[in-house]
């Protein structure tokens, strides 16, 4: 199997993945629904946004259009990307860590681009895939879908600090899903290893 099969295989794997745990979430919770899986250090918790990583938002519909055509273009430059890589025999560490940042950012793209059309709310309810009314909202206008919270530990600023002392933190806060985690662990194999990485394609050009 050549490299850019396996990299497919890659992309499709973590896609399959990713929407099968978001159309469950989506089916059979309401916003806000906890299931404790290990305790209180892992917990999957239900929760929408408007589509950056790890929950974070541009605010408006403007916003929201910008964040979802931007991520179309980055996804085809990326893919070009990768068929690039794989035609110059990069390594393939490097060429796989690309697949897992495609995954990643092409899982929240459906969400963003079609949740909104084939589901309907899940505000005080247990969505509906496919509804006879319609969906909750417009094409590029759907919300991603979060579920996975690690709040590993809690505790409360010195009252010293400036600004947050005496306020209590969480770590880790943010909720996310398997395609932010994917893009996360492309992004994390990239910088850990790209002395190793870009090294041995220079090489290879050479």
């Amino acid at each position: 199997m050549t490299v850019l099969k396996k990299s497919f295989l890659i992309i499709f794997a973590v896609l399959l993945v990713d929407q099968i745990v978001k159309i469950w979430i989506k089916t059979h919770m309401m916003l806000g629904d906890e299931i404790p899986v290990l305790g209180n250090w892992f917990i999957i918790h239900f929760v929408e946004n408007n589509g950056m990583a790890f929950g974070m938002q541009l605010a408006g519909k403007f916003g929201k259009v910008f964040l979802s055509v931007f991520r179309i273009i980055a996804v085809i430059g990326i893919g070009w990307y990768l068929v690039n890589l794989t035609k110059k025999d990069a390594p393939k560490g490097l060429v796989f860590s690309v697949a897992l940042v495609l995954a990643g950012a092409f899982g929240n793209i459906i969400d963003s681009a079609f949740y909104g059309i084939i589901f309907d709310h899940s505000y005080g309810q247990v969505a509906s895939l496919f509804p006879a009314e319609g969906g909750y909202s417009n094409f590029l206008h759907g919300k991603v879908v979060d579920m996975l919270y690690f709040p590993l530990l809690e505790g409360r600023y010195p009252d010293w600090m400036p600004f947050v002392g005496g306020n209590t933190f969480i770590f880790f806060r943010p909720v996310f899903n398997i395609a932010d985690s994917s893009i996360t662990i492309g992004i994390f194999s990239i910088l850990l290893f790209q002395k190793k990485f870009f090294k041995e394609e220079k090489t290879i050009e050479e």
